[in-house]
């Protein structure tokens, strides 16, 4: 047998580009790596970004796609714990050197080796994709098939913050009701914690209510924000546009965290007596270590925690595209391949 692989994907051929049908070829499988056979694949706003090469970092033809799931095909030489046939996913990162001091502390996202899905190589706008067995995870029965996948990006970029900073007693707020927020909700609601979640769209109320938020703040009236002043523990904002951060941080409760998971390009600016005088502070990461996703997906089973998703066709790519750069989708696009 071939120890290459004819692949099938959809690529953008230059920056803004539709994706159109794509073939290439994988060489040998690395002895760390798995094969997965792509059943469904999640897209990210992130996907976006870079077939617009907004980052500076994408190399073309750009095949995307960083939230994967699907079943192994092939295991490289030395790859453990893991069987043909099973059902896995995988997401942002795709390797890392386990020599790396920061990976041995299990601090893998923080390892300046780790290598994007989509940055630089080929993602999972295709049957088959290449992941580090590190980066490989297992996905639980309990996890509905096909609704995994925005869970590897979506998910682990705001579980990293509940799971770091909030407490069960604790009140968290959600800035923006989307693909991330949405699953913050659900998480936060789950941790324990009074979910207060603010969003822009008046029609997404009663979702956010249903998917945790005990409470739900439309649009940015100013008495809506004074009048939580000093009241939450935890923030996370989700969205990649400004808001009034002064107002925001305002909300944070004496030591207080203002999260960012959400990838705001330009400068933010607020006032340092907010942060000083109530030893609050303000953070950021992008998803979550390789520990971390497995404790997330455990956390997910049980709680009966899944994405809400609209499935398209593979074939129908631009068109979920379309939908979900019009605001439309709700909450996560999933891309289906096959029967």
């Amino acid at each position: 047998m071939s120890d290459s692989t004819t692949v099938n994907a959809w690529a953008a051929m230059e920056p803004g580009g539709r994706f159109e049908p794509y073939q290439f070829e994988f060489g040998p499988l690395g002895d760390d790596e798995v094969e997965i056979e792509v059943t469904h694949c999640g897209i990210c706003h992130s996907d976006h970004n870079m077939r617009n090469d907004d980052w500076g970092m994408t190399v073309f033809p750009f095949v995307g796609g960083h939230e994967v799931e699907g079943r192994v095909a092939r295991l490289g030489a030395s790859v453990t714990g893991l069987a043909v046939g099973d059902r896995v996913g995988a997401g942002w990162f795709s390797h890392t050197d386990p020599d790396c001091p920061r990976a041995q502390a299990g601090d893998h996202t923080l390892s300046p080796t780790s290598r994007g899905m989509i940055v630089g190589r080929h993602g999972g706008f295709a049957d088959r994709v290449r992941v580090q067995s590190t980066w490989t995870f297992p996905i639980s029965d309990a996890i509905p098939v096909g609704e995994a996948g925005p869970l590897f990006c979506g998910g682990a970029a705001v579980w990293t913050p509940i799971q770091n900073s909030a407490k069960p007693t604790g009140r968290v707020g959600v800035v923006g009701i989307g693909g991330l927020g949405h699953l913050a909700l659900k998480f936060a609601k789950s941790w324990g914690c009074h979910v207060v979640a603010f969003t822009s769209t008046a029609s997404k109320r009663e979702a956010a209510l249903a998917m945790g938020a005990h409470e739900v703040v439309v649009g940015s009236d100013p008495e809506e924000i004074v009048a939580r002043a000093g009241t939450l523990d935890l923030l996370i904002t989700t969205m990649d546009q400004s808001i009034d951060w002064d107002a925001h941080i305002g909300m944070l409760a004496p030591r207080g965290r203002l999260h960012l998971a959400g990838a705001v390009m330009e400068p933010i600016s607020f006032g340092a007596f907010g942060l000083i005088m109530t030893e609050r502070s303000i953070s950021g990461s992008s998803v979550a270590s390789p520990s971390n996703t497995r404790a997330m997906l455990d956390f997910a089973g049980r709680h009966g925690i899944a994405p809400t998703t609209e499935h398209f066709p593979i074939t129908s790519i631009n068109e979920a595209f379309d939908r979900l750069l019009a605001g439309e989708v709700r909450h996560r696009a999933i891309l289906d391949f096959g029967g």
